[in-house]
């Protein structure tokens, strides 16, 4: 509607459903006239408010899981930041006029997430649609038909509530056999000689979203060494496997290569003939302190960063080409070399770090930045605590991260 001012606001609450929004915390920011009028809730006894204080579970039904299920959806969009529709559900609330009494009610909701400029979410859309009435009405006036059609829904919904936990069950077994396995492959670094350097691996919030993400450190000859992180496309246990092959090679491929472009060629011709390795991204640098020079090539993978003693950053990305296993035929990958001062900062990592959903990719490296220049004064073990600390989303981060930090 050009030149229309609209009053956002205004047709918020002039909404024909029920919406309410949400703080992080699941605190009301808002809520629209319907919401208030179909609640039974004045605004005062919602804005402010949190969710489940004003709309608790009915004490009486000890099968009731309204608000665990409305609990969890809200988390979902926390954590995933995209939107969830949830089944049909009961959700019974107390009457104000007379505490203590419940009213059978039925609701049909949908949570979406509001994203701020950092990507992270800052509001809860919760909107909801009461359908009591039509649940009733089904029975038409058999009251009898209504109450076996809220039998048959409630039977339903329950079964659908135990499939999930076990489903939620296998998931996170399969979530610690994972683990153990990438702990098992992703041991704490061998001294670089005298130089410090700090590793971290975060996993993933979600059961299945883990493991897929590696480094490694290799000693070379003369006062040098390998450093490399890389990503395998997919999760859980099948991932994992994948990600141990690739590091594995990677590190052999490092020790007898000409340099850190020669060492992806040959984990390129390795990674075709892993199912499951396509697309896998890396990134290695070899760190020569006899020359202060440093090589890198860059298998698809985020750009490494070197931190200078004055806070400026530079990125990594002069010899960038596509992941593993993305061309059909053998091509010799670049590789770029870069001087390094004493006292400088290599930091290599994978996309969990920075990268986030609907967010433009220079953002998040500029959140990098400003992160790196605020703490350029910490040693590698603290400063990769602190890089987590600023870059990872309070609720845990829906995509592995690791992290390797070496001060030249």
């Amino acid at each position: 509607m050009t030149g229309v001012d609209i009053d956002y606001a205004a047709v918020f609450q002039a909404l024909p459903g029920m919406v309410a929004l949400l703080t992080p915390e699941l605190m009301y920011a808002d809520a629209n006239e319907e919401f208030v009028r179909m609640s039974g809730r004045t605004r005062e006894q919602l804005v402010g408010k949190y969710l489940f204080d004003v709309f608790p579970d009915n004490p009486n039904d000890s099968g009731a899981t309204g608000a665990r299920n409305l609990r969890a959806s809200l988390m979902r969009v926390l954590e995933t930041g995209e939107r969830d529709a949830m089944a049909l559900q009961r959700y019974d609330v107390e009457s104000l006029e007379r505490p203590g009494t419940w009213m059978e009610r039925y609701w049909s909701p949908v949570n979406a997430a509001v994203l701020g400029p950092d990507g992270r979410v800052v509001l809860l859309v919760h909107r909801v649609e009461e359908v009591t009435e039509l649940i009733k009405a089904r029975g038409g006036t058999d009251g009898g038909r209504a109450r076996v059609l809220e039998a048959e829904l409630y039977t339903r919904a329950r079964e659908l509530q135990e499939v999930n936990e076990r489903l939620r069950q296998s998931h996170a077994r399969e979530r610690e056999v994972a683990l153990a396995l990438q702990e098992a492959m992703l041991p704490a670094p061998s001294p670089v000689g005298h130089h410090r350097a700090a590793v971290r691996y975060r996993p993933a919030v979600s059961a299945l979203n883990v493991c897929g993400d590696w480094y490694d450190l290799v000693d070379l000859p003369g006062d040098c060494i390998a450093v490399a992180v890389g990503d395998v496309v997919g999760h859980g246990l099948r991932a994992a496997c994948v990600m141990g092959l690739l590091r594995s090679a990677l590190s052999a491929a490092s020790l007898v290569a000409g340099g850190p472009a020669r060492a992806l060629e040959v984990l390129d011709l390795y990674a075709r003939s892993v199912d499951g390795a396509e697309s896998a991204t890396a990134v290695e640098t070899h760190i020569d302190w006899d020359t202060h020079t440093m090589t890198y090539s860059s298998a698809g993978h985020p750009p490494a960063t070197l931190l200078h003693t004055d806070g400026t950053v530079t990125f990594l990305d002069q010899a960038t080409d596509p992941p593993l296993g993305a061309r059909p035929e053998h091509v010799p990958r670049p590789e770029a070399a870069i001087a390094f001062s004493e006292g400088d900062t290599l930091v290599l990592y994978t996309d969990g770090l920075v990268e986030r959903r609907r967010e433009d990719i220079d953002t998040s490296l500029a959140r990098l930045t400003d992160s790196l220049r605020r703490h350029r004064g910490l040693a590698p073990e603290p400063l990769a605590d602190a890089l987590l600390r600023d870059l990872l989303p309070v609720g845990g981060a829906t995509d592995d991260t690791a992290l390797v930090i070496v001060r030249l």
